[in-house]
């Protein structure tokens, strides 16, 4: 069995290298939120197709393979850089293209290719969380549209989105399942407000949104109304590979290697030594294990199968990989390590404390550890429900 990329492949890689070396500003690590940037990257990925790759060609993509998509994912990750795209190109445009109406597929997908809409998901509610299905936000008709009322939490980007992807209940009466409708929603109409959740790193990624008397128009309804679980059940499965953590991984581990080679570096910390090789080594097996198992999802992806208890591993080892990565780096760093970026005396700029608090969030968001955990059990395994 051959486990190397083509020459194809391998080309496209440098291509995305070359790309990044020359629009990431000199000794880019990543850090801050440059929303700026994040925007002319994205735009000028998307001059070159890349930002929409894995598109069929009708909509404006390449249709790049599962593989080509995972270099890009992962290059993109382990370099840190700005510019993707996760809900417009990744989640909204292939559910539009499975569910959407030809006038939501000429209206919504041309700006997602283009780089210039910026799009957020909202499904998860103080109540509703890991059983999404019990959400209570509500969606009344009233004629040629629908009148929203009610929150939602831990809404990525929602402060820079212009667009978002909404559950919302249409049929209280019906099973919780059912009764679900998906829409689309214009964060600029009357009666949106959105407030933002600083989280344990400082950083302000997640929102709270409320809605008051909302109006959506019936046009920007995706698929049947009431039957917008299914809607989302299929969004999500493009939303899981596992590549971003294990490049993630990769990188913090390979920042660290350099830190503890450098003699005046390590000299900060004691110097390094051979119990610290031998954790860094652990969690390089562990980092190249997380990547193997991504791959084999595009790979399975790009044989036409359906990886979904092969996506459900890849997130949990992936994530609790990045976990055990990020707990090392501050064991071996000590009580420097847990200094913030902005204290000059911290190593690597503060990367790893603030790596390890976002670690937890990551084995939550996008399905928790315990319900991939589920799904590998009843998928893979056979076994029962609890």
């Amino acid at each position: 069995m051959d486990f190397r990329f083509s020459q194809d492949e391998e080309q496209f890689r440098q291509d995305l290298l070359a790309f990044l070396g020359a629009e990431l500003p000199p000794g880019w690590e990543g850090l801050g939120d440059d929303w700026n940037l994040t925007l002319a990257t994205r735009r000028k990925l998307a001059e070159r197709g890349w930002l929409t790759m894995h598109w069929p060609k009708e909509y404006g993509g390449q249709e790049a393979s599962p593989l080509l998509s995972l270099i890009f994912n992962e290059e993109m990750s382990y370099h840190r850089a700005p510019g993707r795209d996760p809900f417009g190109a990744r989640m909204l445009g292939p559910t539009l293209m499975i569910y959407g109406s030809e006038e939501q597929k000429r209206r919504f997908l041309p700006p997602v290719a283009r780089g210039e809409a910026q799009w957020c998901q909202g499904y998860s509610e103080p109540q509703a969380g890991s059983d999404l299905a019990s959400l209570s936000v509500r969606a009344q008709d009233r004629g040629d549209h629908f009148l929203v009322n009610g929150s939602k939490i831990w809404t990525s980007l929602a402060h820079r989105a212009d667009w978002m992807m909404l559950l919302a209940r249409t049929d209280p009466e019906a099973p919780k399942h059912r009764g679900i409708s998906f829409l689309l929603v214009d964060m600029r109409s009357p009666g949106v407000e959105t407030r933002p959740i600083i989280n344990m790193a400082g950083s302000h990624e997640f929102n709270e949104v409320f809605f008051d008397d909302v109006e959506v128009p019936k046009v920007n309804l995706v698929g049947e109304r009431d039957r917008g679980w299914y809607v989302a059940v299929t969004l999500l499965d493009f939303e899981r590979s596992g590549i971003d953590h294990a490049a993630a991984s990769r990188r913090l581990l390979d920042d660290l290697s350099a830190f503890l080679r450098d003699d005046e570096s390590a000299a900060l910390i004691g110097g390094a030594r051979r119990w610290m090789w031998d954790l860094l080594a652990e969690r390089y097996v562990e980092a190249e294990v997380a990547r193997l198992i991504a791959y084999r999802v595009a790979w399975m992806q790009t044989g036409g199968l359906a990886p979904n208890k092969e996506a459900s591993i890849s997130k949990v080892f992936g994530t609790e990989t990045f976990q055990r990565v990020a707990d090392t780096g501050l064991k071996i760093l000590g009580p420097l390590g847990q200094l913030t970026g902005d204290d000059p005396r911290a190593p690597l700029h503060g990367r790893f404390q603030e790596a390890w608090r976002h670690s937890f969030a990551n084995t939550i968001a996008a399905g928790t550890s315990e319900v991939q955990r589920n799904i590998i059990a009843g998928r893979g395994l056979g076994l029962p429900r609890g």
